[in-house]
Formats: structure tokens, C-alpha cells, sequence
């Protein structure tokens, strides 16, 4: 078995694979555009890349491939990917940097970090850093698609919020203006410097104010599927997203902590008590 193979599960067969990627592809496509997802493979493993090709493509994926960091990056920069498949150790750019560059972008893409390191500090590392979801090798072709499903997913969720139908393009409380098709944030109509995670935990809560969220339904509604345990991560973007939308974040206004359950965006029954 090549050195690459070894990464990818051999539990199921090819043909297996292959019946899985057609119904995920079915769930998970792009419709708007009338286009299939286009999708960034950067991997310095000649053999993984290989094979990500292969079975992304038998779908009809647009796929490009870079096996370095500096190739990776400039291509990410310079077109439009639905999604980025991102490896943690690449030569030129390692992949966190990458991630850090692209998550000073306007423009917001997905993406899916690759890891041969299992520590729980390089997953988290990466999962606030702005990486949408990770997986760690060896891994297999189902578990991919079901990420990959994850994040179309989401991602569709986060778009409708921006559909003509709904005509919301800003959403204004209190100080706070938020720009959903710019991803921007004003308070006093000075910008906030928020990283992709914190726009998108905010525009999650804002969508919704009143709703009670636990830290389990946040982390599935903002960081997707496979991250059960890490509560933390939660709890740390709040703190901070606090320290940059809140004058007092010890005493929040916005995001409100309900003990014992979890958090929720003031609502107007809120903003009448305070």
C-alpha cells in the first residue's frame, strides 16, 4: 500500500465510496449558480492529493490541487473556491498561517483542516484561528463527505440569511450595525475588527435575539459537525466577541449568559429591563 493509502480507510470499498459521494453531492449542491462546489485541495502529499482528486472529481467536483503552501495560498487569493481542503504541515506555508491570511479576506470560505497531529491544542488552534472544521489522518472517504456536507450545509444556512426574499442585509441593535453581505461590524459606526468565527457566532445570535442557545447547539451551528467536547471553544470566542461589541463586557448587553443553559442575544424584553 502506497504511503498516501494509508491515510484513507479501506473499510469500505470503492464502489461504496463512490455511491456515498453521489448522494452527498446530490444534498449539497449549489444550486444557485447552477454550478458544482469548486474546491481548493492543499496537500504536499502527492498520494492524498491523488486520491481527493479522484473521488471529488468522479462527482463532477471542480477541483484544483497544490502541494505547497506558497502555490496554495496564491491560488486561494487569486479564485473562487466554495471550499478550501486545507493540510496542517505543508513546506513554503504551513497551513495555519494560510488560514490566518485568508480569514483577513472579505470574502469568506470554508475550510476543511487536515492534521496528522491529534492533540487537542493544534485542533483548537486551528478551529479559532477560523478553520471550519478539521480532520485528523488517517481518516476516511465517508467521514470527509460528511464533513464536506457540514459545511455546505451551514453555509447555505448563513446565505439564505442574505436571499431576496428576506431583504435583510443589515440587522441594527443598540449600537451595533451589522453588515451581513459585507460580514462587517459597526459599533458608533466605528469598524470592529471580528475574525470569520466571531461574525459568524454574532450573526448567529443577532439572527435570533431571544433564542437560548446551549454551547453543544452553537458549536453544531457554528463550527459544525465533530467537535462535541469542546465547550471551551465556545466560551472563548463569547469572551472575546464580548470584549469587542460590549462597552462593559463584564456586563454584557448584548450577549447574555443564562445559567445553568447556556447564552442568548438580548431581545426587547431585555433591552426594557436594563
Amino acid at each position: 500500500m502506497s504511503r498516501g493509502k494509508k491515510y484513507l480507510s479501506t473499510q469500505s470499498s470503492v464502489a461504496d465510496s463512490c455511491l456515498i459521494l453521489r448522494h452527498v453531492t446530490r444534498e449539497v449542491e449549489m444550486k444557485s449558480n447552477g454550478k458544482q462546489p469548486h474546491i481548493l485541495v492543499i496537500e504536499d502529499n502527492e498520494d492524498i492529493a491523488h486520491l481527493l482528486d479522484l473521488h471529488l472529481q468522479d462527482l463532477h467536483y471542480e477541483v484544483d490541487i497544490a502541494l505547497d503552501g506558497t502555490s496554495g495560498l496564491q491560488q486561494a487569493q487569486s479564485n473562487s473556491y466554495d471550499l478550501i481542503i486545507l493540510d496542517l504541515m505543508l513546506p513554503g506555508i504551513n497551513g495555519l498561517d494560510i488560514c490566518r491570511q485568508l480569514r483577513t479576506a472579505t470574502n469568506y470560505t470554508p475550510i476543511l483542516m487536515l492534521t496528522a497531529k491529534s492533540t487537542e491544542v493544534d485542533r483548537v488552534l486551528g478551529l479559532e484561528i477560523g478553520a471550519d472544521d478539521y480532520l485528523t489522518k488517517p481518516f476516511s472517504i465517508q467521514e470527509l463527505l460528511a464533513r464536506i456536507k457540514a459545511i455546505f450545509r451551514r453555509v447555505e444556512a448563513l446565505t439564505s440569511l442574505t436571499t431576496p426574499a428576506q431583504t435583510q442585509i443589515h440587522i441594527q441593535t443598540g449600537k451595533l450595525l451589522i453588515d451581513i453581505e459585507k460580514r462587517k461590524v459597526q459599533s458608533n459606526g466605528e469598524t470592529l475588527d471580528l475574525t470569520a468565527k466571531e461574525f459568524d457566532l454574532l450573526l448567529q445570535f443577532a439572527s435570533h435575539p431571544g433564542r437560548v442557545y446551549t454551547r453543544s447547539q452553537l458549536l453544531d451551528l457554528v463550527w459544525g459537525y465533530g467537535h462535541d467536547g469542546y465547550d471551551h471553544t465556545v466560551n472563548s470566542h463569547i469572551n472575546r466577541l464580548r470584549g469587542k461589541i460590549e462597552e462593559k463586557p463584564t456586563k454584557p448587553l448584548y450577549i447574555l449568559t443564562v445559567w445553568g443553559v447556556g447564552y442568548k442575544f438580548a431581545d426587547s424584553e431585555d433591552t426594557a429591563t436594563e
